[in-house]
């Protein structure tokens, strides 16, 4: 079947941060680029970021890269690359002063400087006292830095394909990514997108869980497409649960509460995190204060009817400081509850929020495969970044902040990438005969399905199983029967049926060929999960309650095709530094 040929030096499948930042690289230096986007990029996942983004710029009180990058380190539990550590937080300061040029407005200080709050886990000082870091534009940040990204790319004359559906990859036989195949989801063509370089910026896949403070457009393209092009995913089963999600809802509330003051509450009216974390108190690492909730909540010390919730208070702030720093987290309050956090505290729960692991990159933004003993390939022409990558910076737990700092560093490093290779190879390499087949097959499959399960149930049994087996807390048991489950989920999401067949407007197509998707990404999540006998981070297991250095201080390989596990050695060797030893995680 012959299918219609688009050609661009550079496909970037995402409009989100990380996207528009590398197709601003891109862009700018006069490279022919297009973005796809399920949505108008404005409306990409980023912008639900809120509380900042971390540079050590020292506006309020001494900070310093170093100490921002043992933070790092040290959130992550030892298990992010230090190499890639260092590169983001030594550029982390010019990175913000970048986006501050291009028009970003951050609150400012009476001075004029950027203003800059706490967060959990900046610490001065290696960990001895919290730091003012986040720079933040009130609790919109990721929506501001959305807007002037997308901004500065429709000056750059970068091209859009809006409401676009990446479909799968495309590789020569020499195993070169040369394309994609792509859908135009309002008319229901299939094109070929021949391209020197591809980049995925499709970010997480938190549509897995039952209680997510993810979009709904969140629902790992990226990990799908890379699982059945043959290539890994690293660290698949490291989810960041975020402390507080609005109880009922799952919409975040910023840890930026926490930040200008916020604490939180049990049905005792005790600040709970002052037993679990002394120092950091409401600031611990996310992971840190996720479970002390948990344990609060199965301790019986929850809040409501139910005893299934805590209390964030941020009533003693005023409402001047409210509306002046954490507007939309009231107008949230409001929308979804009816509850004023001016005159009373928020209900919250740990909540299923980012991805920790993802395609496997190096710091430059290019995707990498295992080759050998203790050895490492280079992709030709495929590159990653983002929350669907993994560089890996956030090892076993992300701290606040960085996401955002993720998406301009390596967004940018990814794009210089681009451009290096697009100019030592500027002709398109060739595609081969049979490269939209796979494609055409599934979508004829789905097309031609007369019977079988329904999407929205096989969804929603997914969804529940990845909740019960493989939340804040796992053991033995759970997680096995959680592969076991999830097996059998996977198997009838194959047969999925959706009752309308026509191409035009058709959501339930489009939905059907996400989860296809999502359903290898809670696969792999459990069957990972299950493989890593430690706690490590967001991985706490209750039958391997301590860290593994000697067996697990390493980063999880996971193939689709026999569920294979592979490991590889974490980059111990930071750039220019010197590497910081594994040590006990304390707040």
């Amino acid at each position: 079947m012959a299918l219609p040929i688009m050609k661009y030096d550079a496909v970037i499948v995402g409009g989100g941060g990380a996207g528009l930042r590398a197709a601003l690289q891109l862009s700018g230096a006069g490279v022919k680029t297009v973005v796809l986007s399920k949505v108008f990029p404005t409306r990409s996942h980023t912008a639900a970021a809120q509380g900042g983004i971390s540079a050590a710029l020292g506006n309020v009180e001494d900070d310093n890269w170093h100490w921002h990058m043992y933070d790092t380190v040290k959130g992550a539990d030892w298990l992010g690359d230090q190499d890639a550590i260092e590169f983001m937080c030594s550029k982390a300061i010019d990175a913000v002063v970048e986006l501050e040029h291009f028009g970003m407005p951050f609150d400012r200080l009476e001075n004029g400087k950027i203003y800059q709050r706490p967060f959990g886990g900046h610490m001065a000082e290696f960990g001895k006292k919290p730091v003012r870091r986040a720079c933040a534009v009130a609790d919109r940040t990721g929506h501001a830095m959305l807007h002037t990204l997308y901004q500065r790319n429709v000056a750059a004359n970068t091209r859009f394909l809006v409401e676009w559906m990446a479909l799968d990859l495309i590789k020569n036989d020499a195993g070169d990514v040369v394309g994609i195949t792509a859908l135009e989801m309002e008319t229901g063509e299939v094109y070929i997108i021949h391209a020197k370089t591809v980049l995925f910026a499709t970010g997480g896949s938190g549509r897995i869980y039952q209680a997510s403070t993810n979009a709904f457009i969140n629902t790992g393209d990226g990990i799908g497409m890379v699982l059945r092009a043959g290539f890994p995913v690293e660290d698949i089963e490291f989810w960041q649960f975020h402390p507080t999600g609005l109880y009922g809802a799952g919409v975040l509330i910023t840890e930026g509460v926490r930040g200008e003051g916020g604490y939180l509450l049990n049905c005792n009216g005790e600040r709970f995190m002052e037993r679990y974390a002394p120092t950091a108190k409401d600031l611990a690492s996310r992971d840190v204060v996720s479970r002390a909730m948990q344990i609060e909540i199965n301790e019986g010390r929850g809040c409501g009817k139910n005893k299934d919730y805590v209390l964030l208070k941020l009533d003693h702030l005023g409402k001047d400081v409210i509306d002046q720093r954490l507007p939309g987290i009231r107008e949230i309050s409001l929308q979804f509850l009816g509850l004023d956090p001016v005159k009373e505290p928020i209900p919250v729960v740990p909540t299923c929020h980012y991805m920790m692991g993802g395609i496997p990159t190096n710091y430059r933004g290019e995707v990498v495969v295992p080759k050998g003993e203790n050895m490492e390939s280079v992709v030709p022409g495929f590159y990653a970044a983002g929350e669907c990558a993994c560089a890996s910076v956030h090892g076993a737990n992300r701290l606040g902040t960085n996401s955002l700092l993720d998406l301009i560093i390596f967004g940018k490093s990814a794009g210089d990438s681009m451009l290096e290779y697009i100019k030592l190879h500027p002709e398109h390499k060739e595609l081969p005969q049979d490269a939209a087949e796979f494609s055409v097959a599934r979508l004829a499959k789905l097309d031609t399905q007369m019977k079988g399960p329904v999407l929205a149930e096989v969804r929603h049994a997914m969804q529940t199983v990845m909740q019960q087996h493989a939340g804040v807390f796992r053991t033995a048991r759970v997680l096995d029967e959680g592969v076991a489950k999830i097996e059998i989920i996977a198997k009838e999401a194959e047969q999925v049926y959706i009752k309308d067949k026509s191409k035009v407007f058709n959501t339930a197509r489009v939905e059907a060929l996400e989860f296809a998707n999502t359903i290898l990404v809670a696969v792999a999540t459990m069957v990972c999960a299950a493989a890593r006998k430690e706690s490590r981070g967001a991985h706490a297991r209750e039958d391997f309650p301590e860290r593994d250095d000697v067996n697990f201080m390493r980063h999880t390989l996971y193939y689709s095709e026999g569920h294979k596990l592979v490991y590889k050695e974490v980059h111990t060797k930071p750039l220019s530094v010197e590497y910081i030893p594994p040590a006990k995680r304390v707040y």
